[in-house]
């Protein structure tokens, strides 16, 4: 018995044969390896097109941008993982990559779908969205940070380029509209944080919003592996455990 909804049995990424392996639709060594980088290939395995030179360019800034952020929790539980077992650095990866969630990987998708209702909106969507958001004691997607304040270098950076190289078009227009929105809806400026940038360019861009968490994914399993190969060399993953447990005293609950 089948559960929940199929479609039809079908892939259409990759086959490995005994004399090749055909991926997308090209033949992986005499078309695709010493040709693609890898983030042109990211874009291939994802989309199943190559990327335009403006599609290339700006997936490779925003892996750049998303993959590095300190000593986050993610990084800390990887690198505890690893000095726990250290022959499983698969498993500390996995262990990182589990805690990505908004808080730390960010909203880039629950952006996009704010910038795809408000685009299909029209009119004051932008307004009336965030002010809905505000009366409902909600949290704006996309705004607000608790380290880079009063802006995001990164998402100033990402708009600048996206304005220089001309491809800013009506989502990400809508992000700004979204930065006025905030301030006035909460009467006071909010952040952009990165998020909203990533999903406005990419939309702007042809990405489907479903694609987009997928960016932030693969760049944080990047930043993992940085971390955890300093974690092979220079361990402090049972430092930052013993830390953890000093900081936090033991009460008896009462009976």
């Amino acid at each position: 018995m089948t559960i929940g909804k199929s479609g039809p049995p079908v892939s259409h990424i990759s086959q490995a044969y005994p004399d090749r392996v055909e991926v997308r639709g090209h033949d992986l060594t005499a078309d695709l390896m010493g040709t693609l980088s890898f983030t042109e290939y990211f874009h291939l395995l994802l989309t199943g097109n190559k990327p335009t030179d403006d599609q290339r360019y700006f997936l490779d800034l925003l892996l750049v941008a998303i993959a590095e952020h300190g000593m986050m929790p993610t990084n800390v539980a990887a690198r505890m993982t690893l000095a726990a077992d250290p022959g499983s650095l698969q498993g500390a990866v996995a262990a990182g990559i589990l805690g990505c969630g908004p808080v730390i990987l960010g909203t880039a998708e629950d952006c996009a779908r704010l910038l795809e209702e408000a685009h299909a909106a029209g009119g004051e969507a932008a307004k009336d969205a965030a002010r809905a958001i505000h009366d409902s004691g909600g949290r704006l997607p996309g705004f607000g940070h608790p380290v880079h304040r009063p802006l995001d270098p990164r998402a100033e950076r990402i708009l600048e380029l996206a304005d220089q190289r001309g491809v800013s078009g009506p989502h990400v227009a809508l992000a700004r509209s979204f930065r006025d929105a905030a301030a006035e809806a909460w009467g006071r400026p909010l952040t952009m944080n990165v998020s909203m940038p990533i999903a406005a360019v990419m939309l702007d861009l042809g990405f489907p919003s479903s694609a987009v968490k997928a960016v932030p994914i693969l760049a944080r399993t990047a930043g993992l592996l940085a971390h955890l190969a300093e974690e092979q060399q220079q361990p402090i993953g049972f430092l930052m455990a013993g830390r953890a447990e000093e900081a936090i005293e033991y009460e008896r609950q009462p009976e």
